[in-house]
């Protein structure tokens, strides 16, 4: 029914579309972008296993939200990419995360929060690059089914 085409013609600025097209609207949109990271940790005042020495593959997803520029593109993923890599996983990925992280028990709830203050202050900091980024939510999985959140209205309101 739909078979393999070659296109026949790319479409070229100027000729097939104007830059004024490229920007369709003038809503906000989130864009989500996903990274994991193994690290080690124990809780502290917690009976069960995990007060003992253990590790976890986390997988962390980010929600950002804010208005497209000229060219149609809220925020590059790689720049979210170039953020964590260079900003937050230093302190998590292959760490000990009770040695690493400012002095806190190691649960998904507390880090959780850290790494969207992580998220939103450097987005703050490069906010003459983009029109209205913000952080909208942070989830972290300890494992496949188990995470925790931090949303912009929980951060921002109480």
């Amino acid at each position: 029914m739909y078979g393999f085409r070659i296109v026949d013609k790319l479409q070229k600025m100027n000729e097939d579309i104007q830059k004024s097209q490229l920007k369709y609207h003038s809503k906000r949109v989130l864009v989500s972008k996903e990274f994991t990271f193994d690290a080690a940790h124990h809780l502290h005042e917690y009976e069960g296993k995990c007060k003992n020495l253990h590790g976890h593959t986390y997988k962390v997803v980010f929600g950002i939200s804010g208005f497209a520029d000229e060219r149609g593109l809220v925020i590059d993923f790689g720049d979210i990419k170039e953020i964590w890599k260079n900003e937050i996983e230093i302190f998590l990925d292959h760490r000990y995360l009770n040695e690493t992280l400012p002095p806190m028990n190691t649960t998904a709830e507390n880090m959780v929060v850290w790494i969207y203050e992580q998220m939103a202050t450097a987005l703050k900091a490069r906010s003459a690059d983009y029109n209205g980024v913000r952080v909208e939510f942070v989830r972290l999985f300890e494992t496949p089914t188990s995470y925790a959140e931090a949303r912009r209205e929980w951060m921002d309101n109480e």
